[in-house]
């Protein structure tokens, strides 16, 4: 043989342009030649077929496609080779006259209750086509035929599809037909997605209502000064509190009657409160003075005032407890004796 240094690889002389256009059934010759030292082979093969093509290769290498059939629509590879290297050129078949080839690369995106389907079409045989697309809940048998699907056209021109209300958590199956005026295409491969369904939101439960204990300490220094309008009552603010002061409450008794709230809001920057219509009579009883914070157990304390009764005329005061604040007194009391009692007391000790 002849040394490597003066062999040359494949060099194509003639090549195939990059497009052919045939009417289906006529014949279609393609031209490919090469020169190379040791002269090269050409051959000829379809891009992507799976099995042998009908194609033949005359005496110039030339592809000869007769006749021209559906099947050899599509991306042809011409290869001349020897034994220094191998060269490859493309070019493109379209058969004109036939239905449509299938659509490629279809996708679909799940969306709620619904999905967007698009594709890639394939070529039209020559002719305008349509698209639809097809699809079926997928079913625990086998496979179901494609008419029992449903079918949805597509707008003219359009390559993608919006399907709506299907079912959340199910699967489906799409497909997609392209069509011309020569009839239908292959269905596209079998494209399987779940739509998606409502998010579920899961409340957490509410915690159980707690009751917190909040001690607080008393109010200092009450004191009880007789006015022309009524007990002026006055105190000093807790030495030490935990929690923010919310307010005081005030509680009264009669005798040894049950504690009734002579008033429950009284601011907690105030430090005095007038309660009218009360008369001081003698000392050594004590006037309740509760304090209370947004929410707790609230305990006071007790201190030494001065007993009272009602003046003529008299209403007191009452006032009512807003709803959700839980206060808890510690017995603490100014005893109110009510006037007409005393009155019946000393008639008996006249007569």
């Amino acid at each position: 043989p002849c040394p490597s240094a003066f062999q040359d690889p494949p060099t194509f002389t003639v090549r195939p342009k990059e497009e052919y256009f045939q009417e289906v059934g006529r014949e279609l010759v393609i031209p490919c030649t090469a020169h190379g030292d040791p002269p090269p082979t050409i051959t000829w093969l379809k891009v992507g077929s799976t099995g042998k093509s009908s194609a033949q290769v005359d005496e110039n290498s030339s592809l000869v496609l007769h006749p021209l059939i559906k099947e050899q629509h599509g991306l042809w590879e011409c290869t001349a080779t020897n034994q220094v290297a191998s060269v490859t050129t493309t070019t493109s078949v379209h058969v004109l006259g036939t239905s449509p080839h299938a659509v490629t690369n279809v996708s679909v995106l799940p969306l709620l209750l619904a999905a967007n389907i698009s594709w890639e079409p394939g070529f039209d045989g020559g002719y305008f086509q349509r698209f639809s697309v097809w699809y079926t809940p997928l079913a625990k048998h086998p496979p179901r035929a494609h008419h029992d699907w449903v079918s949805l056209s597509v707008p003219a021109g359009a390559q993608h599809l919006l399907v709506e209300n299907l079912q959340p958590d199910t699967s489906y199956q799409f497909s997609v037909l392209a069509q011309n005026k020569l009839g239908s295409g292959p269905f596209s491969q079998i494209v399987t997605s779940v739509p998606r369904g409502f998010p579920v939101t899961t409340v957490p439960p509410e915690p159980p209502a707690m009751t917190v204990r909040v001690f607080l300490s008393p109010p200092r220094a009450l004191t009880a000064n007789e006015t022309v309008r009524g007990v002026l009552l006055h105190w000093e603010p807790p030495a030490h509190t935990s929690v923010a002061l919310s307010g005081y409450a005030l509680e009264l008794r009669q005798d040894k009657g049950g504690w009734e709230v002579l008033e429950r809001s009284i601011p907690g920057t105030d430090t005095q409160v007038l309660v009218p219509g009360l008369i001081k009579v003698r000392a050594r009883q004590g006037v309740p003075l509760g304090m209370y914070g947004g929410k707790g157990e609230v305990l006071d304390g007790t201190r030494e005032a001065s007993t009272f009764i009602p003046a003529h005329g008299a209403h007191g005061w009452g006032h009512r407890y807003p709803e959700g604040v839980a206060v808890i007194f510690s017995p603490m009391a100014a005893c109110i004796m009510n006037r007409r009692r005393a009155a019946r007391g000393r008639k008996r000790r006249q007569g």
